[in-house]
């Protein structure tokens, strides 16, 4: 086994990163994250746990496996300047000051993401994510008794049917696009654009929208600046500000003050949110 100590750049915490991040590729039970991640040699498992004086420890079949998890955790990308420059905002700073060590965790592939992204799209978040580990475990074999999947890549998707996805839960359009695309375009190879030409990239697919487009870029790219505009979420926390129904749009513009670092602001304002520690008006 493969193992690295590994020292976040700057605050982070495992926990409070993952906690919400179990899928049908990984799970985080007592503070130890477990997934499964594509390899040369082969799918494999791949751990995680946090020290107490915050080192992280990266446990691995393979050095490729323990550096794609560290990617995925995005222990290198230091969001210190985003906590100095916004930690006085009224919206976002009382859960930068509460919630400083959390970090987005990106999904094992940029083809995961976008099915996220398809199965979120105008449904309750519970349901989109029953639909996709649908989905996530009919791609592929489980590797061992964990029972995780590998995340599926393009080749992976491309071989359903749209017909085989509406069984599992999707809309047939989306369906439809998700095969569409993973048979017309290689995710991955979006890895190597900057994030505003992969967006660009992205806009240009049919039944792919900004909410979409900044999911993959937050989940399936690692990338900070695009916000996830349109965010049911978002929806809600601006309806309440506004005292008034606001359209999906309107989210742009409570996300536009946070600049490159509109991504991570979402998820920010969307936890805070969720804790109460968004002031909003009476």
């Amino acid at each position: 086994m493969i193992e690295a100590e590994v020292r976040p750049r700057g605050p982070y915490s495992l926990r409070l990163s993952c906690r919400l991040a179990s899928d049908a590729t990984r799970t985080f039970r007592d503070d130890v994250l477990t997934a499964a991640l594509p390899g040369a040699r082969g799918p494999e498992l791949v751990y995680a746990r946090q020290r107490p004086d915050g080192t992280v420890q990266l446990v691995g079949a393979t050095a490729e496996g323990v550096e794609r998890l560290r990617a995925c955790l995005g222990l290198d990308e230091d969001h210190a300047p985003f906590l100095r420059r916004f930690r006085d905002d009224r919206m976002v700073g009382p859960s930068l000051r509460h919630l400083r060590g959390l970090r987005p965790t990106a999904v094992g592939s940029v083809a995961q993401s976008l099915l996220r992204a398809l199965c979120g799209q105008l449904i309750q978040s519970s349901r989109a994510r029953a639909i996709e580990r649908g989905i996530v475990r009919a791609a592929a074999p489980a590797i061992g008794p964990s029972g995780l999947r590998a995340p599926p890549g393009c080749a992976e998707l491309a071989r359903f049917a749209p017909a085989d996805l509406r069984r599992l839960g999707l809309h047939a359009r989306r369906g439809a696009t998700l095969v569409r695309i993973c048979r017309e375009l290689e995710l991955e190879r979006l890895r190597g654009l900057p994030t505003d030409a992969a967006a660009a990239r992205l806009q240009r697919e049919r039944g792919l929208g900004p909410w979409s487009v900044g999911v993959i870029c937050l989940q399936g790219l690692g990338r900070r600046e695009r916000g996830l505009e349109g965010d049911l979420g978002l929806v809600k926390l601006l309806s309440e500000l506004r005292g008034r129904r606001v359209e999906a749009w309107e989210t742009a513009e409570l996300l536009e003050p946070y600049g490159e670092w509109a991504g991570l602001a979402s998820v920010y304002l969307l936890a805070g949110y969720s804790r109460g520690l968004v002031p909003l008006a009476a």
